[in-house]
């Protein structure tokens, strides 16, 4: 008979836990040293239906009974180790999870070929170590074939981008919804199947990968699925990602999104520039050439795409310096202060020119790549003198992360850009209305670099940067962007003052 834990459980029952145990603590394994007090709690609540015997109780240090709050061991534990796991980046999938998973023993195999015979109203899936038969249904809109089942983790994967194919997964994890699903589905059951397709005898999943990463976590092996035998992959794709945009209840980040869109636009863009039946290739006429070739997509989402694959070409940049400290999600953080929806209305929108060009792309007068090679190195400079020097452990009375934290707030950077963009076309004889509106469509030499990258070091040595804590600064770049932008002229960051004149 299993012995009831008492309000207190007496020294021969932590006698029983440590033999059990050692003197291990059970949130991540480590030793308890000897003379430290060992803490005795629930692995799983009662709330969790966690039994009152001394089966669900393990050792605990004192450090993590205290950090682990109110949550039970159980989930303290999956937590931990959850953050183990973020720790290997900020764009993981549920590929990079089961990867994680497989290598410390948690799973066997993952995404393993399967046999699949398709016959007219069945699909029969064979594997070493799984065989079944399921009903085929039918689209009534698209006439696409798919089933429902139940599969293991050994003969599913993520659908994501590879060398063979590009995939249609459109979001990383997020650690709060990863974990708020995994203490959710210990009580709840999931309504909703992951949604996958069949390539090369392999099941890929694009949808529901927060589910399954959440089942993962609760030691589920197998996963509810709806599966397409045969789609049409265009258009499967652009229902998937309308699915997780426009019509989702949170709408994914647009970083997220950019970087979707813009890496199935650059695959379409290097068709079109290898097409011989066209004799002038420019731009616009790509987006033409997508138009025929996707009548679902209105001029609104091309455009929407053309500007998504501009945005991915400079901030995916393996040279960019800033690239590390873009947030993939929506919102900035001590870790990565800049959001790609803040950069796209500034830096972007002052030096990117974000229209379709006319210019024939094989031409001497198309400047695309020159126009990315300089908004890149302008990211670079920004790095270079200010951004290199971000502390994200900084205290909150650190004066130079007090400066940053000012110069790189959202209107700020909005505002100033603005005034950067014009000191610079002042800098490099930029004077035409149309010229100005692609400032860095040309072609720049070493002296225009130097001219650029002074102008940004008295941008970012403008003395009102460095005011104490609570000073006038403070309370503007809280409001809007022109009352902002008003704010800086009227206490001297002016065009003048970043081009060199005296404040």
């Amino acid at each position: 008979m299993a012995i009831t834990l008492k309000r207190q459980i007496n020294d021969d029952e932590k006698k029983i836990i440590l033999n059990r145990h050692g003197r291990i603590c059970f949130a991540n394994g480590h030793a308890i040293p000897e003379g430290e007090r060992v803490h005795f709690d629930h692995i799983w609540a009662y709330a969790r239906d966690g039994q009152s015997e001394l089966d669900n109780i393990a050792p605990m240090c004192e450090y993590h009974n205290k950090a682990k709050g109110m949550l039970p061991l159980g989930d303290f534990r999956i937590k931990l180790r959850l953050e183990s796991f973020f720790e290997e980046g900020d764009r993981l999938t549920l590929r990079n999870l089961i990867t994680h998973l497989k290598k410390a023993g948690d799973i066997e195999s993952f995404g393993e070929a399967v046999a699949i015979n398709v016959q007219d109203k069945t699909v029969t899936l064979q594997h070493h170590s799984f065989s079944s038969q399921f009903n085929i249904q039918t689209c009534p809109r698209t006439g696409w074939k798919y089933f429902y089942g139940n599969l293991p983790i050994s003969i599913l994967n993520s659908d994501d981008d590879d060398n063979e194919h590009l995939g249609l997964q459109p979001r990383y994890l997020i650690f709060d919804k990863v974990f708020e699903m995994f203490r959710h589905f210990q009580i709840y059951p999931v309504l909703q199947p992951s949604i996958g397709r069949v390539s090369n005898n392999r099941i890929l999943l694009f949808d529901g990968q927060h589910k399954a990463a959440a089942i993962l976590w609760n030691g589920r092996k197998t996963f509810e699925c709806k599966i397409y035998l045969d789609p049409d992959l265009r258009m499967l794709n652009q229902a998937n990602i309308s699915a997780h945009d426009k019509f989702a209840q949170t709408r994914f980040f647009s970083s997220v999104l950019i970087l979707k869109l813009g890496n199935q636009f650059g695959k379409d863009f290097e068709e079109y520039k290898n097409r011989e039946d066209i004799e002038k290739k420019n731009e616009s006429g790509f987006l033409s050439f997508l138009e025929q070739k996707d009548i679902s997509l209105t001029r609104g989402e091309r455009n929407k795409r053309f500007r998504s694959y501009l945005y991915n070409s400079i901030l995916e940049d393996e040279s960019n310096k800033l690239k590390p400290l873009v947030s993939t999600s929506n919102r900035s953080s001590n870790e990565q202060p800049l959001t790609v929806d803040m950069l796209s209305k500034s830096i972007l929108a002052c030096f990117l020119y974000t229209e379709p060009l006319d210019d024939d792309m094989f031409s001497e007068k198309y400047r695309r790549e020159s126009e990315f090679k300089n908004v890149i190195a302008l990211m670079n400079m920004i790095f270079e003198l200010a951004l290199s020097h971000w502390n994200p452990a900084a205290a909150p009375s650190d004066q130079n992360q007090r400066k940053l934290s000012r110069i790189f707030s959202s209107k700020s950077i909005m505002a100033w850009s603005e005034l950067l963009r014009d000191a610079i076309c002042a800098k490099l004889d930029i004077h035409d209305g149309d010229e100005k509106a692609k400032p860095f469509y040309r072609d720049l030499v070493d002296s225009d670099y130097s001219k650029i990258k002074a102008c940004l070091a008295r941008l970012f040595n403008w003395q009102m940067w460095s005011a104490p804590t609570d000073s006038e600064i403070d309370t503007a770049i809280a409001g809007s962007k022109g009352i902002l932008k008003s704010w800086f002229k009227e206490k001297g960051l002016t065009t003048g003052f970043i081009m060199g004149a005296p404040e």
